[in-house]
């Protein structure tokens, strides 16, 4: 009997934690037990009729590390497995992945919906970047499904939306909208960093492609830039593939090796932070010197059924009005040690962000009224320091309001 006779050989048999460490290894002649680098610009070929069909498609193997490499393979194939899609494609940065996701699958004269309540990268993608090709775009007020069904147009091909919404973690109703979506012949496009793929599942909501910068919980060490695009065969294989293979948003096979080391812990992590954001939450529920906490599984929260019903629970992030407005909030982020000022998210560091002059710094007061972003809004993403520490800390930069 070989190894190959296990019914564990066989991914489908496995859960989510042991595939997150073993899922699409590739192992070269050496045996290796971390997966390879392959940092390879090209490949080489027997004769020149294997070149010929390779670039045919007609003999598989890698032509080009801009189209495919096998360390940017396994990572592909591992966060398929976690996520339970036929297909993924990784690129450069998160922002690549939006870009590529969206472009991909529209052309000119086409009509994009989407949420109004979107990462700036994101919004000025939707907002100022495909107007430029000749695509229209509607936002809406995603908390509302309903707000989706009145915008579709019949050139409508596409949906698009983050749930929760970075930074005040409204939510959107992913089945309802896939529906929606799909009656009018579009497709769903989901951002997922904020519940990352351990607490929230799009695909299996209705969703058709499903969105990650990794450079956030995916990654979890503040080391390297990358995003994923991940859906079924026919989307990611097609015009996807296509995008990235001619255009280049490529992941370096690098990046590419730090996010499958990402992966064999993200599960940990992202459980550990959860629970350290979930105790946070209550604590700065109850200070005096807030006016308002954002935290979807907090009872506080607008839409906290929809949360149980869509999240398996809360994630890490976490945001909070202080009291106070802008010099408030300013205080209290300067008197904190342990907890880092800085725009990333998602990282083994706590880290806690003003979004109004960072993250959504270029839009004028008007827009960050409608989306609900005071000057007085924190944005923490909990890290897996010592929770008692955190709140500590915490405790300390409110004192200092």
């Amino acid at each position: 009997m070989s190894r190959d006779d296990n019914p564990l050989s066989d991914p489908k048999n496995l859960n989510a934690q042991t595939l997150l460490v073993h899922g699409g290894t590739m192992r070269s002649q050496f045996g290796e037990t971390s997966e390879a680098i392959y940092m390879s610009s090209g490949f080489t070929y027997a004769t020149s009729e294997a070149a010929q069909a390779r670039f045919l498609g007609e003999e598989p193997g890698h032509i080009y590390s801009r189209f495919s490499n096998p360390s940017v393979d396994m990572f592909q194939d591992r966060m398929a497995l976690l996520e339970g899609a036929e297909a993924a494609r990784a690129t450069a940065t998160g922002m690549a992945a939006v870009t590529t996701a969206l472009m991909a699958q529209v052309r000119a004269g086409d009509h994009v919906v989407a949420s109004r309540a979107l990462f700036g990268g994101c919004r000025y993608v939707v907002e100022d970047y495909l107007p430029r090709w000749g695509v229209e775009t509607t936002l809406v007020d995603g908390r509302d499904a309903e707000n989706f069904a009145k915008a579709m147009k019949p050139n409508t091909k596409l949906v698009f939306l983050e749930t929760p919404t970075n930074p005040t973690l409204e939510l959107v109703d992913i089945k309802a909208v896939a529906e929606i979506a799909h009656a009018n012949g579009a497709i769903l496009v989901v951002d997922n960093v904020f519940a990352t793929p351990i607490w929230q599942k799009p695909l299996e909501l209705g969703a058709d492609l499903v969105i990650y910068s990794a450079t956030k919980h995916i990654d979890g060490q503040g080391r390297a830039l990358g995003g994923i695009i991940l859906g079924s065969k026919e989307l990611i294989e097609a015009d996807v593939h296509t995008i990235i293979r001619q255009t280049g948003p490529s992941i370096s096979p690098f990046n590419a090796w730090v996010m499958l080391k990402g992966l064999e812990t993200i599960d940990l992590r992202v459980r550990q932070m959860t629970k350290n954001a979930h105790i946070i939450a209550n604590f700065l529920a109850d200070h005096p010197k807030i006016d308002r906490l954002y935290y979807p599984h907090h009872k506080s929260h607008a839409q906290y059924d929809l949360a149980k019903r869509q999240m398996s629970a809360g994630s890490n992030m976490v945001a909070f009005e202080v009291k106070g407005g802008k010099p408030a909030a300013f205080l209290a982020a300067n008197g904190l040690s342990i907890i880092l000022i800085s725009n990333n998210l998602g990282d083994a560091k706590s880290i806690i962000s003003h979004p109004a002059t960072t993250t959504h710094q270029r839009f004028d007061a008007a827009v960050l009224d409608e989306l609900g972003i005071k000057s007085n809004l924190l944005r923490l993403s909990v890290g897996l320091e010592n929770v008692d520490d955190l709140i500590a800390d915490l405790a300390f930069g409110l004192d200092q309001v």
